[in-house]
C-alpha cells in the first residue's frame, strides 16, 4: 500500500514526556466545558454556592420549636410535607440550630422538613401546640397580659404548590442547554474541523488551502522506473528531470537552466500517472501530487488561492516536484466557450497558475509535471517555453514494449508452459498498458473460475475476447433463420477480407453473441504509421462484406450492419474532408486540430462544398459496396460452404478459411522472396500449412486486434 499524506505538511506527532507518556496540550475549550459544568451544578444542585439545605425532623422537635417561639414560618408544600423555617436570631444564638447556619454569618434558606400523614391531623396538632405555648406564657401574668398573649397571632401554615423540575420548565431548559451545546460543537467543527482540541486543515478558513498530497522521505512511493515497462523514450526524458534535481550543478555549471515543467501527453491508460509515480519514487525530493479538478470549487477565488498555497508550500520545500494530473480540467483554452460568464472561476485559476509558473516571482528548484490526454484543447500560454518546456509523448506501446509490459504483469501469475509472451504481444496491437494489465488479471480470473492450478494460453485468448468483444451470451435465444443470417453476415466479412490485398486477414470469427453484438470477427491488422488510399478502400470493402452477403444470398438487408455502416461512413468522411483523398474536393483538409470550432455553429466550408462532400462520400461507399457484392457473387459457392461450416462449429479460425478459399495469393507472392532468403540461412523447411501461432508470428503479418 502506498502511504499518502492528506495535507501539505506531515501530521504533527503528539509530544512525549519522559517515560514515553503523551503530553496533552492545553486547549481553550476545556475552560468552556468547565464553565458549562459549573452552570449545570449551580442550576440543579441542592447545595453549595448558597443553595438551600433541608433536614428531616419529628413532631416532637417541631412542637419544641413552636413552644420556644423559634419558628418564623411554616410552608405546607403540595399538602405532602411541611417546611419549618427558623428565625434568624434563634438560628445564630441557640446551639441546636447550628447545622442550619451559614458559614458567612448570613441567613440562608435552610429549613427542617416534617412529613405528616394527613394535613388535617397536622393542622390540629399545630393549633394545639401553639395554644399550649400561649397558656404556658400566661402563667403568673395579670389578666390583661394574659388576654394580650392569648390574642397574639400564631404562625399559620401557608400552603405552597410546587412543580417538579420537568413540570416547572425543566425539560425546556434542558433542551435549551443541549441546543447550546450542539451549536458550540457545530461551530467548533465548522471553524476547526478535526478531533476536539486538535485543530485541523479542513476548517472553513482552509477552503483556499491546497489539497496536494505530499510524498517525502517519511511517505515514499515504492514505484520506481523498473516498474514502468516500455515507454523508453518517455522514461529518458523524465529521468533527466530527476537527474536535474539530484545533480543540478552538473547542468548549471555550463550556464544552462533547469526546465520548469514537462507535460506528459498520450491516450488514456498509457502510463502517464504511473510514470509520475516512478518519478516520485526515484527523485528522493518532496513530491506534491494532485488532480486538476482539486483546484475547482464552487466558491469564487478558491482555485486561485489553492494554486498560490501549492506553490508557496513547494517553495518552502524546494527542490521539489509538483505533479498535476488531468490538467485539462483547468488548462482549457480561455475564451473558447461562449456560454460562460464574464467571471469564469476556471479561467481565474488558470491565470494564477500561469503567473506562478512563469511570472515575476521566482520558483527556482520547483519542477512541474502534468499529464493530459487532450493536449489540443490546452491554452497556448500554458504550453509555451518557460512554463512547460517539454512535451513528452506517451503513446500506445509497440510490440516490443507490449512484450515488456506483459513480462511485468505476468510475474505474480502462475503460468503454464504453453504461455507465449511474444504471441500475446502480437495479439494485442492498440492495447494500452492498462488494457494489458486487465488482460493478465482477467486471464487469472478465468483460470480460477475453471478450477485450474495454472493460467494457460487459452485463458489469455479468452480474456482478450472477453475484454474486446464482451461476455459470451450463449443463452440468448436466436431463431434458426436469424442464426443463418448472422452466419452469412460474418462469413461475408471473412470472405471479402480474405480476397482483398490490403484488407486485414481474419484470425477468428464467431456467431456466438458477445455483449450487444450477435457475431464478431477478429482480424490481424498490420501495425503501420501511415495508410494509403488503396488500404483504406480495401478496409471499407471488407467492412461492407457483411451487408453485401445478406443482399447477395437473401435479397434482403437487416439492421445487423449498423456498426459496419457507422464505421464506413466516418472513414469515408475522413478520407474526403480530412485527408484530401478525393479528386472533386481536392487536396484540402477541414480538420481542426486546435479545437476552436468546437463551440461554433458554422462549418469551415460552404454549402456547395458540403453537398460535394456528401455526394463523394456516398459515391465512395457505393463503389465499395458494389465491389464487395461482386467478390461474393464470384465466390458464392465458397461463401455457402463457409457459412455452413460456421453454423456447424459456431467458431472458426484462420485454418478453416485456408481449407475453403486456399492461401491468399498476394501473401504467397510477398512471402516468396523472404522464404528464399530464409532458405539460404536455414536448412529447415517450412510446412505449407502453418499453425495459427506460426502465421501470427511472421513479421509481415504484424499483430492482431480483435475487431467486430
Amino acid at each position: 500500500m502506498e502511504r499518502q499524506q492528506q495535507n501539505q505538511q506531515p501530521p504533527r506527532r503528539p509530544q512525549m514526556q519522559r517515560g514515553g507518556k503523551k503530553k496533552h496540550r492545553f486547549n481553550i475549550y476545556w475552560i468552556y466545558g468547565a464553565l458549562l459544568l459549573v452552570f449545570l451544578y449551580v442550576q440543579f444542585s441542592a447545595g453549595g454556592f448558597g443553595g438551600s439545605r433541608s433536614f428531616d425532623t419529628t413532631w416532637y422537635e417541631v412542637k419544641k420549636m413552636i413552644q420556644q417561639k423559634d419558628v418564623s414560618k411554616i410552608l405546607v408544600v403540595n399538602n405532602s410535607f411541611a417546611e419549618i423555617h427558623i428565625k434568624t436570631e434563634s438560628l445564630y444564638t441557640k446551639p441546636e440550630y447550628e447545622k442550619l447556619r451559614n458559614p458567612d454569618g448570613k441567613s440562608n434558606s435552610s429549613f427542617y422538613v416534617y412529613k405528616f400523614l394527613t394535613l388535617e391531623k397536622f393542622q390540629e396538632n399545630l393549633e394545639a401546640a401553639q395554644w399550649e405555648a400561649k397558656l404556658a406564657d400566661t402563667v403568673g401574668k395579670s389578666p390583661r397580659v394574659k388576654e394580650q398573649i392569648m390574642e397574639a397571632p400564631v404562625v399559620e401554615p401557608v400552603p405552597v404548590t410546587r412543580k417538579s423540575f420537568w413540570e416547572d420548565g425543566g425539560f425546556s431548559m434542558l433542551l435549551w442547554i443541549l441546543f447550546s451545546i450542539l451549536m458550540m460543537v457545530f461551530l467548533f467543527r465548522m471553524f476547526n474541523r478535526g478531533p476536539m482540541g486538535g485543530g485541523g486543515g479542513n476548517s472553513v478558513f482552509s477552503f483556499g488551502k491546497s489539497k496536494a498530497q505530499l510524498y517525502d522521505k517519511d511517505t515514499r512511493v515504492n514505484v520506481t522506473f523498473k516498474d514502468v515497462a516500455g515507454l523508453d523514450e518517455a522514461k529518458e526524458e523524465v529521468m533527466e528531470i530527476v537527474d536535474f534535481l539530484k545533480h543540478p550543478k552538473r547542468y548549471t555549471s555550463l550556464g544552462g537552466k533547469i526546465p520548469k515543467g514537462a507535460l506528459l501527453v498520450g491516450p488514456p491508460g498509457t502510463g502517464k500517472t504511473l510514470l509520475a509515480k516512478a518519478v516520485a519514487g526515484e527523485a528522493q525530493v518532496p513530491f506534491f501530487s494532485m488532480s486538476g479538478s482539486d483546484f475547482v470549487e464552487m466558491f469564487v477565488g478558491v482555485g486561485a488561492s489553492r494554486v498560490r498555497d501549492l506553490f508557496r508550500n513547494a517553495k518552502e520545500k524546494a527542490p521539489c516536484i509538483i505533479f498535476i494530473d488531468e490538467i485539462d480540467a483547468i488548462g482549457r483554452a480561455r475564451g473558447k466557450n461562449a456560454f460562460t460568464g464574464a467571471n469564469d472561476e476556471r479561467e481565474n485559476t488558470l491565470n494564477q497558475l500561469l503567473t506562478e509558473m512563469d511570472g515575476f516571482g521566482s520558483n527556482s528548484g520547483v519542477i512541474i509535471l502534468a499529464a493530459t490526454n487532450r493536449a489540443e484543447i490546452l491554452d497556448k500560454a500554458l504550453l509555451r517555453a518557460g512554463r512547460f518546456d517539454r512535451q513528452i509523448s506517451v503513446d500506445l506501446p509497440e510490440m516490443e514494449e507490449r512484450k515488456a509490459i506483459f513480462n511485468v504483469h505476468l510475474k505474480p501469475l502462475k503460468l503454464a508452459k504453453d504461455v507465449d509472451v511474444v504471441f500475446l504481444a502480437k495479439q494485442t496491437p492498440g492495447f494500452s498498458g492498462a488494457d494489458i494489465a486487465n488482460v493478465c488479471n482477467e486471464s487469472a480470473l478465468i483460470a480460477a473460475r475453471r478450477n485450474k492450478k495454472e493460467v494457460e494460453m487459452k485463458d489469455f485468448l479468452d480474456a482478450i475476447d472477453r475484454i474486446v468483444g464482451g461476455l459470451e451470451r450463449r443463452n440468448k435465444i436466436i431463431s434458426p433463420q436469424e442464426k443463418k443470417v448472422i452466419a452469412y453476415h460474418e462469413s461475408g466479412h471473412a470472405a471479402v477480407s480474405w480476397m482483398l490485398r490490403y484488407a486485414n486477414p481474419l484470425v477468428k470469427v464467431t456467431i456466438v453473441p458477445r455483449g450487444k453484438s450477435l457475431g464478431a470477427a477478429w482480424y490481424l491488422p498490420e501495425e503501420r504509421q501511415i495508410t494509403t488510399v488503396e488500404q483504406m478502400h480495401d478496409e471499407m470493402v471488407a467492412t461492407l462484406g457483411g451487408r453485401a452477403a445478406e443482399e447477395v444470398v437473401f435479397g434482403k438487408i437487416s439492421t445487423g450492419a449498423l456498426n459496419d455502416l457507422e464505421k464506413v461512413t466516418k472513414q469515408a468522411y475522413a478520407m474526403v474532408a480530412y485527408y484530401g483523398m478525393n479528386k472533386e474536393v481536392g487536396t484540402l483538409s477541414y480538420y481542426d486540430s486546435t479545437g476552436e470550432q468546437e463551440y461554433s455553429f458554422g462549418k469551415p466550408y460552404s454549402e456547395k462544398t458540403s453537398e460535394i462532400i456528401d455526394s463523394e462520400v456516398r459515391k465512395m461507399i457505393e463503389e465499395a459496396y458494389a465491389e464487395a457484392k461482386e467478390i461474393l457473387r464470384v465466390n458464392r459457392e465458397k461463401l455457402d460452404k463457409l457459412a455452413a461450416l460456421l453454423m456447424d462449429k459456431e467458431v472458426m479460425f484462420r485454418e478453416d478459411l485456408v481449407e475453403v478459399f486456399g492461401p491468399r495469393p498476394f501473401e504467397e507472392e510477398a512471402k516468396a522472396p523472404e522464404e528464399g532468403k530464409e532458405a539460404e540461412a536455414s536448412p529447415e523447411s517450412v510446412d505449407e500449412k502453418s499453425s495459427e501461432a506460426e502465421i501470427l508470428s511472421r513479421p509481415e503479418d504484424g499483430a492482431s486486434i480483435p475487431e467486430k
